[in-house]
């Protein structure tokens, strides 16, 4: 089977038909899922969609049991958590809906990890790192953009000669390099290339 668009997050089946991985949709899988949009909703109380799948939390005074329900909880109230929380070995422990958020000092809240300073995050050499709440994504670097090739999205450099988003001047040579360009004065005229006289 051949899918000459590709399939992002899933698995080419037949001529151009995806199968897309859990969580994912769309023609090539490039899509995330809003499980939180589902009918049946997913969750009892609150739905946070995070790429790929999505974590059920509970409104405060409740606790968040195994099977995703939310069972209202004296102790619950009274520790009064941003996101409901879990009861472990008769202690109760406030819960943040997302691996990418961590309890604040009070215990309480959660707060947002910057995996992109924090070096939890694993972006590929061509690609940087987007801090988000709760999560990250990795974006081509400057100069490069996203695109299908021999099977596998990937960043491909962006030549800016061709694509005419160079700004060298009007007497200078525009010149593609791996993730830029350079300009040079063409003969007869003086300059950086973004200055010619």
């Amino acid at each position: 089977a051949t899918c000459g668009h590709g399939c992002k997050y899933g698995k080419c089946m037949g001529p151009n038909k995806c199968k897309c991985f859990p969580g994912f949709t769309g023609k090539t899988c490039n899509q995330d899922l809003n499980e939180c949009g589902l009918k049946p909703r997913p969750c009892e109380h609150r739905c946070m969609n995070t790429h790929g799948s999505y974590k059920c939390y509970c409104l405060n005074g409740y606790m968040l049991m195994p099977d995703g329900r939310c069972a209202s909880s004296r102790t619950c109230a009274m520790v009064n958590c941003q996101y409901g929380c879990e009861e472990v070995k008769g202690e109760v422990q406030c819960l943040c809906p997302s691996g990418g958020l961590q309890l604040g000092p009070n215990g309480r809240t959660c707060i947002d990890i910057d995996e992109c300073s924090s070096g939890k995050a694993l972006c590929s050499y061509n690609r940087r790192c987007i801090n988000t709440f709760g999560s990250y994504y990795c974006k081509c670097q400057l100069g490069y953009e996203l695109k299908h090739v021999s099977g596998h999205y990937d960043c491909v450099d962006v030549n800016e000669c061709v694509t005419n988003t160079h700004t060298c001047n009007l007497h200078a040579e525009c010149l593609n390099t791996e993730g830029s360009f350079k300009c040079k004065c063409k003969q007869g005229y003086r300059g950086t290339g973004f200055d010619c006289a």
